[in-house]
């Protein structure tokens, strides 16, 4: 079964939408994992309350997706706590 398209255009054609999808990828990780603004010297407890708060969601997010184990997620959670909370 012949498409009538010599072979090379098939295979350009495959390579340009594999570099597509992976430029969108790289561009989705990117703003996805881009670093949050420096926080301010006066941050509240309800500040860094909050922040835990969406730390945990976003952790429980990865853990449902798969993306990470429950006890990577709850090491990496543990390391972030003791940061905000040595900072606040």
């Amino acid at each position: 079964m012949s498409t009538g398209k010599p072979r090379r255009y098939i295979v350009h054609n495959a390579r340009l939408a594999a570099g597509t999808a992976m430029a969108a990828a790289a561009l989705a990780a990117v703003t996805a994992f881009a670093p949050a603004a420096a926080p301010s010297s006066s941050v509240s407890a309800a500040s860094s309350g909050s922040r835990i708060d969406g730390i945990h969601a976003d952790l429980a997010r990865a853990v449902a997706l798969g993306q990470v184990s429950e006890e990577q997620a709850g090491r990496f959670e543990e390391q972030l706590v003791r940061r905000i909370q040595s900072d606040a």
